[in-house]
């Protein structure tokens, strides 16, 4: 058999034929291999996942090696540069772009469901003032199961798909609601005449005019930076999603934790942690000596690099034409030059090209949303927002898996042996004293 791997173990000098199915291994089939017969069997080590595929999934495909992202097959270049996020969001959901008419009854359907309960202002209202806007987030999703009971049925498909376009209508509501709370302002309503980029600036920052106008050109910009942060294959808060989701929670709960996961600053955060660094820098003068310190290892340099990709990530590219035209219409931010300068010299240097360290999605990301007046406390919240369609995706996919189980890897126990509490050493010793 070629789709085969062949396997010696020297410990006993067994050999063992293992299949290969499309082109991996199944960590399953390393179980028989064993020195005892009463031995639990072989596992595969693999701590963050850095080798273990989880699951098939068709929804994304990533090749990191070529700078590649797909969603569904469709080239992330050609979805920015052709779709609105809707569309988007329909074809992660239901594997295929919309036609006319489908199109048409989605917007609707969401645009139905942008409202949430008036007791959900309620729970929002008990936070502090200054509470970040990720927690409100989160436990606010968490809520929502509790406003829509029929979400534990996640056996019947209407159901599903119901709470999928709940929840991608009501994000965009509740991270308006966190935003204005820590702003002391009454809550907007949505606005269903708007797109789903307008209306979610129009409950940010609607006053007292009667009817807010966005910008087009940023509320595009908005747009195809939800496309790009809507899916990106087993990232963590999507794996954490797909974790919970086995468990048969319902998709707010799952959802809840994927946000969780996406709230710490080695995931959502980074694109803050690059605002950070190009104000440390200051100025483009003072490149040089940064590059230096980071060579030294006295700092980091921000938003280059990626577990994955080890080409150009093609969503910074992106990012990078969109801020152009942001900054037409606010006005050029400094930090935009430092960042262009500080890439220039980054790609030309045999440090950085060794380690294949190119500009990421974060790069360029908080420039923008900094320029279009979002706070750093809301970078992850706008991430969160158009990942939810990611998620859902991945959380649908997973249900209709018959290989799918609860999730429960295994551990490679390093702890003490088999001990006992002074007590019962105490009562051993006397039981044969007697």
């Amino acid at each position: 058999m070629s789709d085969t791997l062949s396997v010696k173990d020297n410990r006993t000098g067994k050999e063992y034929t293992l299949p290969i199915t499309d082109g991996n291994l199944r960590a399953m089939d390393l179980r028989q291999i064993k020195v005892k017969p009463d031995e639990f069997g072989m596992m595969s080590y693999d701590p963050a996942y850095m080798n273990t595929a989880c699951g098939q999934s068709k929804v994304s495909f990533l090749d990191g090696e070529r700078g590649i992202l797909r969603y569904r097959g469709y080239p992330i270049e050609e979805l920015a540069e052709n779709c609105t996020f809707l569309e988007v969001a329909y074809l992660l959901i239901n594997g295929e772009l919309p036609n006319e008419t489908e199109l048409r009854e989605w917007v609707a359907q969401v645009n139905h469901h942008r409202l949430v309960h008036e007791n959900v202002k309620k729970i929002m209202e008990g936070f502090h003032y200054d509470a970040h806007p990720m927690g409100m987030l989160t436990s606010t999703v968490a809520a929502l199961s509790t406003f829509y009971p029929d979400a534990k049925n996640i056996k019947d498909a209407d159901s599903r798909m119901l709470q999928v376009v709940r929840l991608l209508a009501k994000m965009p509501t509740i991270a308006a609601y966190a935003y204005r709370h820590s702003q002391g302002l009454p809550y907007a309503y949505p606005d269903n005449d708007l797109s789903y980029t307008e209306n979610f600036m129009h409950m940010l920052w609607k006053r007292t005019e009667p009817k807010y106008s966005t910008n087009p050109v940023l509320a595009r910009a908005l747009d195809v930076l939800f496309i790009l942060h809507a899916d990106h294959e087993q990232n963590a808060s999507t794996t954490t999603m797909r974790n919970v989701g086995s468990a048969q929670a319902d998709p707010y709960a799952s959802t809840a934790a994927a946000c969780a996961a996406l709230s710490g600053p080695l995931h959502g955060g980074a694109n803050e942690e690059v605002l950070t660094m190009l104000a440390q820098i200051g100025s483009r003068e003072h490149i040089p000596d940064y590059i230096k310190q980071v060579k030294e290892g006295r700092c980091k340099l921000m938003g280059f690099g990626h577990r994955v990709y080890k080409n150009y990530d093609p969503r910074a590219r992106i990012i990078k034409r969109t801020a152009e035209e942001v900054f037409k219409v606010t006005g050029r931010n400094p930090k935009l030059d430092i960042a262009i300068e500080l890439e220039k010299i980054a790609l030309e240097d045999e440090y950085f090209i060794k380690r294949k360290l190119y500009p990421n999605v974060d790069f360029y990301s908080g420039i923008i949303y900094q320029a279009m007046g979002f706070k750093p406390e809301m970078f992850t919240v706008l991430f969160a927002i158009p990942r939810t369609a990611g998620w859902l995706a991945q959380w649908l996919e997973m249900l209709n898996d018959p290989e799918q189980k609860i999730a429960r890897p295994r551990q490679v126990y390093a702890g003490h042996e088999l001990r006992h509490t002074p007590a019962a050493m105490l009562e051993e010793l006397t039981a044969g004293v007697r």
